[in-house]
């Protein structure tokens, strides 16, 4: 079963950590990355722009109409998301738990109900 494993975050937080920590925090997650992409559970892992550069899009007329975002009025922001194929919720949860920041930073788990045919 496919979950979504959303990681939230927000400016202040990511300020508060000393640049020169940042790559060893990076080689953290990309160690996660590499470690679950090669068990074939991690389906993919994007981290996202800061809240400031997210933008909203409806229709109006038949056309794209673009306003600034995000569309929640909020401090903390999702930051990152991860698709991953388990055999269990329990193993989606332990994945969750593995996440570099999880003892400071809970991890969203959204089973995925379903998802569009790929007929490419």
């Amino acid at each position: 079963m496919k979950y979504l494993l959303m990681i939230y975050g927000n400016q202040e937080k990511w300020s508060s950590i000393p640049a020169e920590d940042w790559p060893r925090e990076i080689a953290k997650q990309d160690a996660y990355n590499k470690k679950y992409t090669a068990t074939g559970e991690l389906l993919g892992g994007y981290g996202l722009a800061d809240a400031a550069a997210a933008k909203l899009v409806t229709r109006k007329d038949g056309v794209p109409a673009v306003s600034d975002g995000p569309y929640l009025e909020t401090k903390e922001y999702m930051a990152s998301f991860y698709l991953v194929d388990v055999e269990t919720e329990e193993r989606a949860y332990e994945l969750a738990a593995a996440m570099p920041w999880a003892d400071q930073n809970p991890t969203e788990v959204w089973p995925i109900l379903h998802e569009s045919a790929n007929d490419a």
